[in-house]
């Protein structure tokens, strides 16, 4: 479990396939203080387990599932990932609670600076935008943020510039993809309506 809140961005040193799975290295700071074997990493909001790691960096195993359904597959040496370590018993909650697992890739559209701020749209399947609420939160990359507009194919958030100098938005362009995490409450709540016997 996650909240959202990106600690650092990790820099990828290589993403390749092995015999037995996608292998992706990452070079950190902060999110390798006080790390062990067989924690929970999210790497642009995506739960992944350590594998091995070193004073610099952590090596983490990605099923072909996972890279075909997140934007893993687009991910290159010296790409910028953002890292959030598990959540901790009396830690902070400061965004929502994020389970890492992605529910589908959007689309940039629009991401553009307007007066301080930066506004960013995100072109989503039909299918899916009965999970977006005006004013709800998302995790979008691992980023925890509020729901500011809603259409019938996209959702916009506005963007803080804290937000853009710790995160990996400050690389995102037109046509990029991101993952897509919506709200674990809005899910539970339409699989228990979708149960209920008349």
């Amino acid at each position: 479990m996650f909240t959202g809140i990106v600690e650092e961005t990790g820099r990828v040193l290589a993403f390749e396939p092995r015999s037995e799975a996608w292998s992706l290295a990452i070079a950190a700071r902060a999110a390798l203080v006080d790390l062990s074997p067989g924690d929970s990493i999210a790497v642009n909001g995506c739960c992944l387990t350590v594998t091995a790691f070193d004073a610099t960096s952590f090596r983490f195993d990605v099923l072909e599932e996972t890279r075909r359904l997140t934007n893993f597959a687009r991910l290159r040496p010296d790409a910028l990932v953002n890292l959030e370590r598990s959540l901790r018993f009396g830690g902070k909650v400061g965004g929502h609670f994020v389970t890492g697992h992605i529910d589908t890739l959007g689309t940039v559209e629009v991401f553009e600076p307007r007066g301080k701020d930066f506004y960013l749209r995100i072109g989503v399947g039909p299918a899916f935008t009965r999970y977006v609420v005006h004013k709800g939160s998302i995790a979008i990359d691992g980023i925890s943020l509020t729901i500011a507009e809603v259409t019938d194919q996209a959702f916009a958030v506005w963007i803080i510039p804290h937000t853009l100098t710790v995160t990996n938005l400050r690389e995102k362009r037109v046509g990029d993809s991101v993952n897509l995490e919506f709200d674990l409450l809005g899910k539970h709540v339409e699989k228990l309506l979708l149960t209920r016997t008349p």
